[in-house]
């Protein structure tokens, strides 16, 4: 069974069932793009919107009591969850975000219909854009709706990050007294603690942190009420005045509205900033999943400074061969969010006039990077860095064996004779201790003050 609806293009056959309707329709016509549908986080604030927008144009006298109700009601089953199914557009859209709020507007004057006793399809009784859009626009309510979501998707990652950092700052204190070489440009430079490694990484990830939620921030301020072009039409002044204020109140989200609608509806630069902190967080994650896999390297015949936690099998035909899995993942996240930061900063340069029609790429670009990331720190802390052993006698056999410590008698004997002592400990592969000893530059005791490797690893007086 379908029933019959119309719209400016003409009128197509809609599933009697469906709670969707004509613009949703031709939108899944239209956009076959990514195989998927909305995501539930994008519906529910979708219904959150909707629904102060409903008690809002109730309150403002533009909609009638009964009606808003209903309205209400279904936004409530959407937010519960149900109905999701209804969703059908791809979010990859052409429109600037029209079809993901028609498709809400039908969902939820369907529903509101049935609600009501009438039947589906019989807008007289709940209209899509007469009741369930009055006084918006896709261009505030699909921005406001992005905003949300994106805003509670950075949740779950800045979860994630912080106990990353508690995992690194635990192997920071486990690894203190664990002394190694330090490599500048994969060359033998001088002493460093394990300890303190791991502790730059800890500090690199408080500061992606804190852009994130700063870049966050900006998300808060709304171009709600602003409608097609940031002027308003076609909202009442009382709609105006309360329903960002109300949608804040519902959420629990500290909502602000624009200073400049017109400004907030043309210019997309806070999901640019968003971006951005996104591909550094991610970028900084990848550099340390670098160091992972360069220090674990081996077993044997590689670094093997640390050791990293066997998750699975390494190779098909070679037995015994455990890979760095869950660094490798990280890295490839990593590339995959840099491309999502050159699509959103494509989309965001691309706006033009009045609005940004490519908000729905620069929505799924971000929110797929922030959920992907954030399942990406969770792994890779549950099954790598809490995990980290070290290797303590591999690190001291380096040191001991490293040319690098002659750098720390550059002050006593010069660099000149310095640069001579690492030549001979080099062609002769003598221990720099024994050449100097042999050589007279400097006595045992000096010797064993400026060779002792835990007073390279730290300032001195």
């Amino acid at each position: 069974m379908n029933r019959v609806e119309h719209d400016l293009v003409g009128e197509m056959a809609v599933p009697q069932n469906a709670y969707y309707g004509i613009h949703a329709l031709r939108a899944a016509e239209n956009f076959p793009i990514t195989g998927r549908r909305l995501p539930d986080d994008m519906i529910v604030s979708m219904a959150w919107i909707k629904k102060a927008c409903a008690l809002a144009n109730c309150r403002a006298g533009t909609l009638p009591e009964r009606v808003a109700g209903a309205i209400t009601a279904a936004c409530n089953e959407l937010i519960a969850g149900k109905l999701h199914d209804q969703f059908i557009v791809d979010p990859i859209q052409g429109g600037a975000g029209t079809s993901t709020n028609m498709n809400a507007n039908e969902v939820i004057a369907n529903r509101a219909i049935e609600l009501l006793g009438g039947t589906k399809g019989d807008y007289a009784l709940v209209h899509p854009n007469d009741h369930v859009n009055c006084g918006q626009s896709t261009n505030d309510i699909y921005p406001t709706c992005v905003k949300m979501t994106l805003y509670r998707a950075c949740e779950p990652l800045l979860w994630e990050l912080d106990a990353l950092l508690d995992a690194l700052k635990d192997r920071a204190a486990a690894f203190d007294s664990v002394i190694k070489m330090g490599r500048t440009q994969l060359q033998d430079a001088v002493p460093i603690r394990l300890g303190q490694e791991f502790a730059a990484y800890a500090a690199v990830l408080r500061r992606e942190k804190a852009r994130l939620v700063r870049s966050r921030k900006e998300l808060l301020q709304l171009n709600l009420c602003g409608t097609a072009v940031g002027t308003g039409i076609n909202a009442s002044s009382a709609y105006i005045g309360q329903i960002v204020p109300l949608l804040a109140e519902l959420t629990g989200i500290s909502f602000t509205q624009s200073p400049d609608l017109v400004d907030a509806t043309q210019n997309t630069d806070c999901y640019l900033a968003l971006s951005a902190a996104l591909k550094s967080c991610a970028v900084s994650l990848s550099k340390m999943c670098n160091d992972l896999r360069l220090m674990s390297s081996g077993p044997r015949d590689g670094l093997g400074e640390i050791s990293l936690p066997a998750r699975q099998n390494g190779s098909s035909i070679m037995p015994g061969k455990v890979n760095p899995v869950i660094p490798e993942v990280v890295n490839q996240l990593a590339f995959r969010i840099i491309g999502y930061d050159t699509t959103v900063t494509l989309a965001v340069e691309g706006g033009q006039l009045e609005l940004n029609a490519f908000e729905p790429v620069i929505f799924d670009s971000l929110y797929q990077g922030l959920t992907m990331l954030a399942r990406g720190v969770h792994t890779l802390n549950i099954h790598c860095v809490r995990g980290i052993r070290a290797n303590e006698e591999a690190c001291r056999r380096e040191v001991e064996r490293s040319v690098g410590v002659v750098t720390a008698l550059c002050p006593k004997i010069g660099y000149n004779a310095a640069c001579a002592l690492a030549r001979e400990a080099l062609r002769t592969q003598r221990p720099v201790r024994e050449l100097a000893r042999q050589w007279g530059l400097l006595t045992d005791g000096e010797l064993s003050a400026l060779l002792n490797p835990a007073a390279m690893t730290g300032a001195r007086g």
